[in-house]
């Protein structure tokens, strides 16, 4: 809910230039809070959150206090849970249905089927008058292919149905943080809102706009892409940063007979790799995931800057490890501590973490990247709210549903 009157610009920076201008969210599947640093407390007020798993509404509380969360399965909210009106909507709903790790029962899961309760909210808040600007969708980059793409088109159907336009954006957090983590963000739109020439394009672009989502719109039927938009986002200014960077030295490594184990799970390309490094005198880190490949548990190492996705404990995959090689070519292993996990996903020292090593974990794994909410934030979502107050607001859904 605007909060103040602004007459700054409709394009990047549209909100943060003027400091009263506040906008009201809600953070669906909130996690840890994640979304919520990204979104920053500048312009924006979170007026409910909401998440499953009592472990980290603790955490959220930790971080921002409990006035405006509720831990509860979503089945369970009513439009009474809700105050006000939003003007986002920012859900992050489970994807252990879509990852190929799990069961790929999709939209139809016990866990990603979340999303219809989530929807039933949102319908209830447009036919009760309060309909929100503006929601925003995130889940894992396999959503685009889930039951061989259907899942995507549901949601693309269904938000259309509720009287949005919709498009979307695979975003990569290596374009900001050190770790290599491509999440496919749905941005819709009510119908009637004005929106920008600059904030959308003709036709994708890379590199927010990859194969897959390409062949994912292409399935969309005629009127879902009458309603589909491509979001123009500015390419990013080069990261700064590399894994090195992030790393807490003093932080406890494994046995050398554990390390020694690494390597023997790797195959002949990625031992090269690890000698490489080794004798290139110089202080390197790589991140080590171990596979399954032909039956076989392998190790595999890359030493481009970059950290593996990270997981949950239960994830499917287990917890990555660190190759440390100094500069006279010795080595050790270890686990991420809890602390470089939070940087890899774009949060401050700041953020309080759980006592927990594998809550953390746990909390990391399962989250979204703060500097991806933030960019997005900054160059799409606010600015579609400020365009929207100055066009003026009369919301009138597109059918009904």
């Amino acid at each position: 809910m605007i909060l103040a009157q602004t007459k700054t610009p409709l394009c990047r920076l549209c909100a943060q230039a003027d400091p009263n201008v506040i906008y009201s969210f809600y953070e669906f599947f909130a996690g840890g809070g994640m979304a919520r640093v990204g979104l920053g407390p500048a312009n924006w007020r979170c007026a409910f959150a909401n998440d499953f798993d009592d472990q980290k509404g603790q955490s959220y509380r930790a971080n921002f206090g409990g006035d405006d969360l509720k831990v509860a399965d979503v089945a369970s909210l009513t439009l009474a849970d809700l105050p006000g009106t939003a003007d986002l909507v920012w859900a992050s709903p489970p994807c252990q249905d879509i990852s190929l790790a799990g069961n790929c029962a999709g939209l139809d899961g016990s866990r990603s089927g979340a999303f219809w309760p989530w929807l039933r909210l949102m319908q209830g808040l447009i036919e009760s008058g309060r309909p929100p600007r503006v929601l925003a969708i995130e889940n894992i980059e396999p959503l685009l292919t889930s039951n061989k793409g259907s899942d995507f088109t549901t949601i693309c159907a269904e938000l259309v149905g509720a009287g949005y336009n919709v498009g979307a954006l695979v975003i990569d957090a290596a374009l900001f943080v050190p770790q290599s983590r491509a999440r496919v963000f749905v941005v819709a739109v009510r119908a009637d809102m004005f929106v920008p020439p600059q904030l959308t394009q003709d036709g994708p672009t890379a590199p927010f706009h990859g194969n897959k989502l390409k062949s994912a719109v292409a399935r969309l039927s005629p009127e879902l892409r009458r309603a589909w938009r491509w979001w123009r986002l500015p390419t990013p200014p080069s990261r700064n940063t590399t894994l090195l960077d992030l790393l807490d030295f003093g932080a406890s490594c494994d046995a050398d007979a554990e390390t020694r184990r690494l390597i023997e799970l790797m195959e002949p390309l990625h031992v090269a790799k690890v000698d490489r490094a080794r004798a290139a005198g110089v202080r390197a880190v790589g991140g080590v995931c171990r596979r399954m490949r032909s039956g076989k548990q392998r190790a595999e190492v890359r030493f481009d800057g970059l950290a593996q996705a990270l997981r949950t404990p239960g994830g499917g995959s287990s917890i990555q490890k660190f190759l440390l090689i100094d500069r006279d070519g010795s080595m050790k292993s270890r686990k991420p501590t809890p602390r470089e996990c939070a940087r890899l996903m774009g949060l401050p020292d700041t953020y309080a973490l759980p006592a927990s090593v594998a809550d953390s974990y746990q909390l990391t794994g399962d989250g979204v990247v703060a500097s991806v909410v933030a960019y997005l934030n900054e160059n799409l979502l606010s600015c579609l709210c400020a365009a929207d107050e100055e066009a003026g607001d009369t919301f009138k859904p597109a059918r009904a549903m």
